[in-house]
């Protein structure tokens, strides 16, 4: 029994999963909710959506090579090396993982040739891993070569191979070719929706979140060290684990600012810092009264924190019948003050909470405000 399917069976188990075979054609967030499209089963809605979307080999349109996908063609070492136990096999490029792979195919295979497309003594890895490849008796080389073509009848049987310096063209025996000239994430679907990097992989932080609230990624297509089974359960768990409390968090959020709600106000304070802790203590003694209020511990609690994207703690969103009316830092003494950007500073003492500067969220959110000062408190 394959590991995915005991992966299956075990999420299977559960009565709350359901499994639903189909193909994803558009993800878009609407009014806090997710609606995923499907070619044949229709949209589903949800509050938070996780990807494990994995990538794909990057394919070099080579004759043959898409016929013999697992019949000889392969493009990962440690999934498929022991299928190749006492072979001939080829593996094709030059750059770190190439070489850094071909290596331990040696462990497996009798043979194993590297066909590079540069001239003798040019490969793309780095040094350590080269004069290893150099020294080991199983590792032949083919310089200035490319595959033109892969040929067998149901398995790889034959490679042939061009020089690129002179035009030759050969035919070898071959029980199998390894494909390591890059992999492609498969996050087309989501580029307009959450930040990727350069080469499209999808940016996560440590809760696994892309840079849109409640949109998760594990696995392969996030921008990661390293790409294998165990790596990509942890991400999974970790995803798991953030979205259902980001679930949570949005219903918290939603029923404390339901139309008709009271007067509202949100502390956003940082519980590492002390006089963050001090502050929010003189803050509810000042607004108790008249607010209804809650603690938002950004550590944990920094849903609200992030869509308001206020930068600094303390801070206070207030609202009022569910609708946000301002977000407020305490404002330092004169001495403190600039016409620069939101600036973070002591203040003198606890009791110049009592000043407060007012700014419209958009101004918070992008600091243009001329005196959008955040500050802390410290006691002397």
């Amino acid at each position: 029994q394959g590991l995915m399917e005991k992966f299956h069976l075990h999420a299977q188990s559960y009565p709350t999963v359901e499994f639903c075979r189909s193909t994803v054609t558009g993800i878009r967030k609407e009014k806090g909710l997710f609606t995923v499209d499907t070619k044949r089963r229709g949209s589903f809605t949800a509050r938070s959506v996780i990807l494990a979307l994995g990538t794909k080999p990057r394919e070099l349109g080579i004759p043959g090579e898409k016929e013999f996908v697992g019949h000889g063609v392969a493009y990962c070492a440690t999934c498929d090396a022991e299928f190749f136990k006492e072979k001939n096999i080829y593996v094709l490029g030059a750059g770190d993982q190439a070489v850094e792979e071909a290596d331990y195919l040696t462990g497996f295979a009798s043979k194993v040739t590297i066909i590079v497309l540069h001239e003798k003594g040019h490969l793309d890895c780095n040094e350590v891993s080269a004069q290893r490849a150099y020294k080991n008796p199983k590792i032949e080389f083919v310089w200035s070569t490319t595959v033109q073509e892969i040929k067998g009848s149901d398995h790889v049987e034959a490679l042939v191979l061009k020089n690129v310096e002179t035009g030759e063209v050969s035919e070898v025996p071959a029980d199998g070719l390894f494909f390591f000239v890059g992999m492609v994430p498969q996050t087309d679907l989501v580029k307009e929706l959450a930040e990727c990097d350069k080469t499209g992989y999808l940016k996560v932080n440590e809760k696994m979140e892309t840079s849109l609230p409640g949109l998760y990624a594990a696995g392969d297509c996030t921008q990661t060290f390293l790409r294998q089974v165990v790596t990509s359960a942890a991400d999974g768990a970790v995803a798991a684990t953030a979205s259902e409390r980001y679930v949570k968090e949005r219903g918290q959020l939603d029923e404390i600012l339901s139309p008709g709600s009271p007067k509202t106000a949100f502390i956003f304070y940082n519980p590492y810092r002390n006089e963050d802790i001090c502050c929010v203590g003189e803050l509810e003694k000042k607004l108790g009264g008249e607010w209804k209020l809650y603690r938002q511990d950004i550590s944990r609690q920094d849903l609200l924190y992030r869509e308001l994207q206020v930068k600094a703690t303390v801070s206070v969103a207030f609202y009022q019948d569910g609708k946000l009316l301002e977000v407020k830092g305490a404002e330092p003494d004169n001495a403190m003050k600039t016409s620069g950007p939101l600036v973070y500073a002591p203040l003198r003492s606890v009791q110049n909470m009592c000043h407060w500067h007012i700014a419209p969220p958009a101004a918070v959110a992008k600091y243009p405000c001329k005196h959008g000062y955040l500050a802390h408190c410290s006691r002397k």
